[in-house]
């Protein structure tokens, strides 16, 4: 049993004082105390404590070209999404099994230090650098496993069909080799990880949906027989990201990609749409009654020049959204949230938008339990908070540094997720169990020569 005592806890969207956290042999919490004074036995004790935060969104394999796409090619003027995409596709042909995993645990760590607890982890390599089959065809998706293991956070790992290079273009191009594979080998891919997880006692810690990769990459009838196939497992696809995508698929499907999904496939509770960054109000309505979610990636959304996702329209309509790190130029929740408020601000020239749109007071307080709420969904795990029956995870904030340091308790949230980015977690815990998220030396070592290998 693991036990923890709070000063203070985000219990239930507030600020709940003298709060005991226990946690069963199972990881889950079991028993949950307010008002309590500080144990006198050996009990951590900790100033304030958040529940840990999803990563709905991770390409763990673009953290070794994060920042690394910042120069304008002279041959390309006017910098784009397809341009860094050609970068991208650079590094996904060259990064073996061995450079992946330790890229991964690399990054993981990076996200537990952050606040992260679990990730989702959108993993379209699938085949060896030269296009050919490994003898174990799910060998990239056991090396992400492996590396989360390491790390210590947990993983929903989501394998993907890439089928074609465009609209109307059928099949892959020669630099998307990697990505090759089938529905049926992913539905198998798929139940082997979570009959994987199973035996191994970890799947409060790993599991399994898969994702689409978009509706320019998967036909209809591949879309659908995985959809069918699938059961209740969570299921991703990128979505709306680029006005060039909404118009190819306006030429091909005759309708808008988020209105051509509500219509021909029928969205459920499984289905999280990455990025919507382009989707008109109607669209969000529909998403919101379907009971589907988006998944936000508000750094990366900047850093590529996508656009801005409507947040006051979605918080109005009561959509469910969670957030994801996406290409990594950014590891941390705070900034994610930061950059989602502070986007609306510069567009539309207000101040506190999600608050006033979700009809609240706090607006840290609505992006983090939005964050909390769609990370869950979109992991398949039950990460809603200090819950009974959620996974134990939680993170200590340090209250002597910047930004909380002198902030009154009541504005602690606030300073975390507004105020200055990047604050290091003091201490998380997963499913219950303190986990030191810190590389180790020969992690470290294994890193530079990593990047070494890709860049030099």
């Amino acid at each position: 049993m693991t036990r923890l005592w709070c000063a203070q806890a985000w219990v239930g969207g507030g600020w709940a004082p003298g709060v005991l956290l226990e946690a069963d042999a199972q990881g889950r919490w079991a028993r949950i105390e307010f008002d309590t004074e500080a144990p006198e036995d050996d009990t951590p004790q900790w100033e304030c404590v958040v529940p840990g935060l999803v990563n709905a969104h991770s390409h763990a394999f673009q953290r070794t070209m994060a920042t690394l796409a910042e120069r304008q090619d002279p041959n390309r003027p006017g910098d784009d999404f397809w341009g860094w995409r050609e970068r991208m596709y650079q590094v996904a042909l060259r990064i073996g099994p061995q450079a992946l995993e330790i890229a991964a645990e690399w990054l993981y760590r990076e996200m537990l230090q952050a606040g992260f607890t679990q990730v989702c982890e959108f993993h379209y390599l699938h085949r060896a650098p030269d296009g050919s089959e490994y003898p174990d065809g799910d060998l990239l998706s056991l090396v992400l496993a492996r590396a989360a293991a390491r790390a210590g956070i947990g993983l929903t790992l989501l394998p993907t069909l890439y089928l074609h290079r465009g609209f109307g273009q059928p099949g892959l191009s020669e630099a998307q080799r990697r990505f090759a594979h089938t529905a049926e080998g992913l539905l198998r891919t798929q139940a082997r990880l979570q009959a994987l997880a199973q035996s191994e006692g970890r799947a409060h810690l790993l599991n399994a949906g898969l994702a689409l990769h978009s509706l320019r990459a998967v036909d209809a009838q591949s879309l659908r027989a995985v959809a069918q196939g699938l059961g209740e497992a969570p299921l991703h696809i990128h979505v709306a990201e680029q006005t060039r995508e909404v118009d190819d698929c306006l030429q091909h499907l005759g309708q808008r990609p988020v209105q051509w999904l509500l219509d021909q496939i029928g969205l459920d509770a499984r289905w999280n749409l990455v990025h919507a960054t382009h989707t008109q109000a109607e669209e969000l309505a529909g998403i919101a009654q379907a009971g589907a979610a988006v998944v936000l990636c508000p750094s990366t959304e900047a850093n590529l020049g996508d656009g801005l996702f409507d947040l006051p329209t979605a918080l109005s309509h009561g959509v469910n959204w969670s957030i994801g790190t996406d290409s990594h130029v950014n590891r941390h929740p705070a900034l994610e949230l930061q950059w989602l408020e502070y986007g609306q601000r510069l567009h539309l020239r207000q101040r506190n938008l999600a608050a006033r749109h979700a009809q609240a007071h706090s607006t840290a307080a609505v992006l983090f339990e939005g964050a909390l709420r769609g990370g869950s969904a979109a992991s398949g795990q039950a990460l809603a908070g200090f819950e009974i029956g959620q996974r134990a995870d939680a993170v200590a904030l340090d209250t002597h540094n910047t930004p909380l340091l002198g902030v009154p308790p009541n504005h602690w949230l606030d300073a975390w997720v507004m105020g200055q980015p990047a604050l290091p977690a003091a201490q998380v815990w997963v499913a219950g169990q303190a986990v030191d998220p810190h590389p180790s030396e020969d992690l470290r070592e294994s890193w530079i020569e990593v990047m070494r290998g890709l860049w030099e």
